[in-house]
Order: C-alpha cells, then structure tokens, then sequence
C-alpha cells in the first residue's frame, strides 16, 4: 500500500451540494416526459452519471424514446438553478485551508459550470488551473471511465496508487478504483440516502466520512497505515 502524494476532490456532493439540485430538476423534466421518478430515486440510482448517460440508461432500461431537447433544456434549468442556489459543503473551507498535500478537483461537470459553481462558493482561486472536466477530455471518457482521474494525476506528476479520491457517487469509485486510485467515500451532502455509505463502500471506498471535517484525520489515518504496512 503506497503513501498518498496527491488528494482528488470529485466537485458535485463533495465540494457543493450540487447533486440535490441536480437530482430535483431531472426528476422534474423525466416525470413529464413520461418516466416518472422521485428526486431521492434521481439521487440513489444516477447521481454521478452526465444527464447524457442518464437518459441513455433510462431509455435502455423503460424502452421509451427521451426528447433529445431534454439535453438542452434540463442544461439551461439546471444552470439557472445553481447559479441562485448551489452551495459549499459544510466544512470544505476550513479542511481546504489545512490541506498540505498537493490536490485538484475532477469532475464530470462542464468546466464552464464547475467555474460558476465554485466562484459562487469562494472555492474557485483556492484551486487555480487544478480544475479538470471530464468533458474537456472527450464526451465518452466520463466517469466512471478513469481518464479524467489519471488525467488529474498526471498534471502533478503523481503515480495513481499515490492518489486518494474523495467521492459521494458509486460511478465516481469507479472510475477511481479503474484509475488503481485509493477512495474515500463522502456522504455529508443534501443527496444522500439510508444506504449510501453501504452501497460506497461495497464500491470500493476503503472507508466513508459523513462529514467533511473528518478527512484530515482519515488522510493522516491512511498515510500512517500505508507506512507501517510498506516498512
């Protein structure tokens, strides 16, 4: 088990409680569209996932066609939505400033809506050019592909088993656990739901944190552990 170099932040439920948000409009559009769906169950099922594979998977799974302007209009709702509502964590501020190991965000979110996100929550200068979309990278290689995980670590120079991703959604631990990343799963947003930490966990996080004001300890915990198992 190798230290841990470099700390990976997914951005929606981990940094800003975006996932809620999210989980709200979609249910909306998916309910009049035809499929109807409660925000706890948007939540529990896609959270994680671009609203480009959630109606994939839904039309595979319902075999109903989804408006292709679904795309497009949940996109200006969700934005106008955030914009007025998104918040910060609870806690993020205060771990961000005690971080010392290197860390950057990767995230499924457009960088035009992780920029808004995190401006509007005061987080955005703290994180400077460590901010990587998955889109930028190309439409198919969101999570839970890997690449934008191995794409983060490569900007600081950092072998992926020397990483620890902090992630609320199974597809993210996916995509970490595929990058050969260590994960932390987080529970501590408006989206979570009685099994979420059982469902991380059976992912592949090695352990879950409720609250953001726990990581510091749970990173020291975990570099400890990593050195006594390598000396």
């Amino acid at each position: 088990m190798n230290s841990i170099d470099l700390i990976i932040f997914d951005c929606d439920g981990v940094l800003v409680d975006s996932e809620i948000i999210a989980s709200e409009v979609e249910a909306e559009l998916l309910t009049e569209a035809g499929y109807p769906i409660s925000t706890e169950e948007m939540a529990e099922r896609f959270a994680g996932m671009t609203w480009h594979n959630t109606l994939l998977a839904i039309e595979k799974e319902a075999d109903i066609p989804l408006s292709a302007n679904l795309i497009t209009k949940n996109e200006a709702i969700l934005d106008k939505r955030l914009a007025s509502d998104v918040q910060i964590i609870d806690g993020v501020k205060p771990v961000l400033a005690q971080l010392t190991l290197p860390h950057c965000i990767c995230s499924n979110s457009t960088s035009k809506r992780l920029a808004m996100m995190l401006s509007k929550v005061g987080i955005k200068d703290h994180f400077g050019k460590h901010i990587y979309s998955a889109r930028d990278l190309g439409e198919d290689r969101v999570k839970p592909k890997p690449d934008v995980f191995l794409h983060g670590a490569k900007q600081f120079g950092v072998d992926p088993s020397r990483v620890l991703v902090i992630e609320d959604s199974v597809h993210g631990i996916h995509g970490a656990m595929a990058a050969g990343m260590r994960v932390v799963g987080f529970t501590g947003a408006s989206h979570t739901y009685p099994s979420h930490a059982d469902k991380l966990t059976e992912a592949g996080a090695e352990t879950v944190i409720s609250r953001m004001s726990a990581l510091p300890g749970v990173i020291a915990a975990l570099s400890e552990w990593s050195e006594t198992l390598t000396a």
